[in-house]
């Protein structure tokens, strides 16, 4: 990972709602570019996580700091049960 990037996840309670943080964080930060590493992980400056949290809060969704290493979360999943669609 590049210096001062962290990996995040978007956590919405469905489609609609991850959706909505990507639209309101282009509208309220049109220079800070999110870069998609998967469907719902992105690449972000660290200084960014606070208002990216404050936007998908008021999205009904969440934002989680993925690991370096994201085959273990990937493993892990597959025991846990999950509510996202």
């Amino acid at each position: 990972m590049m210096n001062g990037q962290i990996s995040i996840e978007i956590i919405g309670r469905d489609p609609f709602w991850h959706n909505a943080v990507l639209v309101e964080w282009n509208h309220e930060f049109p220079n800070r570019e999110l870069v998609a590493q998967t469907g719902v992980c992105y690449l972000i400056e660290s200084e960014w996580l606070k208002d990216l949290e404050r936007v998908a809060d008021e999205c009904f969704s969440r934002i989680v700091v993925t690991p370096e290493d994201p085959g273990r979360r990937l493993w892990l999943r597959q025991f846990i049960p999950s509510d996202r669609t």
